[in-house]
């Protein structure tokens, strides 16, 4: 049932409550605003990409291997010029400031962290040596230290078990729980996470998605998630993004996503027409239409 409010006593309570009615929502943390991205001068790879990420939130960036995803991550980490990438138009903006152009030093001082692809451990490094690494950027006393540590561990207690075995010997699972523990001696407000799941078994990926949305609820760490594997990622994100040469080609709530008809027969092959591009979609000839 619809309650009604009764009607402002005076007119400077009726001006009062125009302005809230209208106020706008609080800024997301994460806001890309239609970048652009080009490789060589000459590639263009990102094409016009907007997306937001809540306070809090974990979100998903999906599609299939080349859509763009990771490139979007470097660009908003400024690991783009390391490959000879640029962002040529748009902002990215972290708490309502341009940090497009920062160095990616910085950005992690603000923040700002991404797991990268692959698993990126110091090899011949100890487990409990790569997560002190995470924690350089930050002045800590021996205590502080050894409490990031312990909340580590908490989260990660197999690679307590493992702190002083030698990381490139640990496995595969074990190397991408390091990865994501080093981000966190960083002590972030965002984590962008690369592929979390490959090359995985499906019983370790459950474990770092677990993991992952535990670090979201319990230590408010907001996450972006760049994924192929599209029912795991959604089930575990608040929204979701799918990329398609480029392009943002859809957009909700992951529930929704998941249960859309379109998803399931792209990424899932449910069709008896076989695989799908969004391009043979209504709803995407509708959305090329608006992005034009």
């Amino acid at each position: 049932m619809t309650v009604l409010s009764e009607a402002p006593s005076s007119p400077h309570a009726a001006k009062t409550a125009a302005a809230a009615a209208v106020a706008p929502l609080s800024a997301p943390l994460l806001s890309i605003n239609n970048i652009e991205v080009i490789y060589d001068h000459v590639i263009l790879v990102l094409k016009g990409v907007s997306l937001q990420v809540p306070q809090g939130k974990i979100v998903a960036l999906l599609g299939a291997n080349g859509a763009g995803k990771s490139t979007t991550l470097k660009a908003i980490s400024n690991l783009l010029r390391a490959e000879r990438g640029d962002v040529t138009k748009g902002a990215i903006e972290f708490r309502g400031e341009r940090v497009d152009r920062l160095t990616p030093n910085d950005l992690v001082k603000k923040g700002v962290i991404q797991v990268m692809e692959g698993r990126h451990c110091f090899g011949h490094l100890t487990v409990e040596e790569n997560l002190l690494t995470g924690a350089y950027t930050r002045s800590l006393s021996r205590a502080e230290l050894k409490d990031s540590l312990d909340m580590v561990y908490s989260y990660f207690p197999r690679l307590k078990e493992r702190c002083a075995s030698q990381a490139g010997y640990t496995s595969g699972g074990e190397q991408q729980m390091t990865a994501i523990g080093r981000a966190l001696m960083a002590k972030p407000s965002m984590i962008l996470l690369d592929e979390p799941s490959m090359g995985l078994a499906p019983q370790i990926v459950e474990e770092i998605f677990e993991i992952v949305k535990d670090l979201n609820s319990k230590e408010n760490v907001s996450f972006l998630l760049a994924e192929q594997n599209t029912m795991v990622a959604l089930r575990y994100a608040d929204f979701g993004y799918i990329l398609e040469n480029g392009r943002v080609v859809m957009e909700g709530q992951a529930a929704e996503l998941a249960a859309n008809e379109d998803v399931k027969e792209f990424y899932l092959g449910v069709s008896g027409a076989g695989r799908k591009s969004f391009r043979d979609m209504k709803f995407y000839r509708r959305r090329k239409r608006w992005l034009a």
